[in-house]
């Protein structure tokens, strides 16, 4: 199959919320980023490569039908992952924010220190060093 052409930089990802107002606190104080765009139904922080845009679920059908969307605390499907220089620095800051860490640091024998922690929708989020 010939791709060349479409593949290109994601620019957006799509989190389905159960409470964009406690996500988007979550997400302003977690990251400490502005918000890029906001409406009623959803908010958008710009990570300088990708957006992530925090979605209310009762949004979500009309973007996935016929596909159903999952409920809130069904288990991890996936690993948001962000390149960081210092994943203890960035760990204490997050504890200190109240980021409640689901494991690490910790030095992983491929060649990376990390770090987990989950958002209150459960979408769960890596912070790498690269060693």
């Amino acid at each position: 199959m010939e791709t060349s052409g479409w593949v290109n930089p994601i620019t957006e990802i799509t989190l389905f919320v159960a409470d964009l107002q406690r996500s988007k606190t979550f997400y302003q104080e977690a990251f400490q980023l502005a918000i890029h765009y906001e409406d009623a139904d959803c908010v958008v922080f710009d990570y300088g490569n990708t957006c992530i845009n925090l979605l209310n679920q009762q949004n979500a059908s009309e973007l996935i039908e016929p596909a159903q969307v999952a409920r809130t605390g069904e288990g991890a499907r996936f690993l948001l992952t962000i390149q960081v220089s210092d994943v203890d620095r960035v760990s204490t800051q997050l504890e200190q924010q109240g980021v409640k860490l689901l494991n690490g640091p910790i030095t992983r024998p491929w060649g990376r220190r990390t770090a987990c922690f989950a958002d209150p929708d459960g979408y769960v989020w890596e912070i790498a060093q690269l060693l």
